[in-house]
């Protein structure tokens, strides 16, 4: 038996009806229309402003501010320099990191921590090191660049 486009239709139960309010007594959803008894609730075009609470103070103004985000920092994505052993290049650059998965794809500023150990001697060229890491690269006989 092929189905074809005008036998299609729901399941059975998948449906229902949308509830008619507000046509009549014998409906059972006539009078208020499942609305409750008077008031501002039961009229058209109701709506509260959210985190109202009838007047009172509310929760969001209760509770006091805290904390302080500054406009000014410069956040760096930091690679630690026994990572670097991992980058087959002899210079290693921002762009030779992201190909490695050291730092994000997107990121705009790497700096180079002195986290592990570095056995061969690679260039590193990153926005800022720290002291011990500038010091562990020169020690294993590369060199740590300053990128602007």
């Amino acid at each position: 038996m092929a189905i074809k486009l005008d036998d299609l239709r729901p399941a059975d139960g998948s449906k229902r009806k949308t509830k008619r309010v507000g046509r009549g007594n014998g409906s059972g959803w006539g009078c208020t229309a499942g609305r409750g008894n008077n008031g501002q609730k039961s009229r058209a075009g109701y709506s509260r402003r959210f985190g109202f609470e009838g007047g009172q103070m509310p929760l969001y103004r209760r509770i006091p501010k805290r904390g302080f985000k500054n406009p000014f920092r410069v956040e760096y994505d930091v690679v630690n320099v026994g990572d670097l052993a991992r980058v087959e290049a002899e210079t290693i650059t921002v762009e030779e990191m992201k190909k490695c998965g050291l730092v994000r794809i997107n990121a705009n500023l790497v700096k180079i921590l002195g986290e592990g150990d570095l056995e061969k001697p690679v260039t590193v060229e990153a926005h800022r090191f720290s002291q011990t890491a500038r010091e562990k690269i020169e020690k294993a006989g590369g060199k740590a660049q300053v990128v602007s």
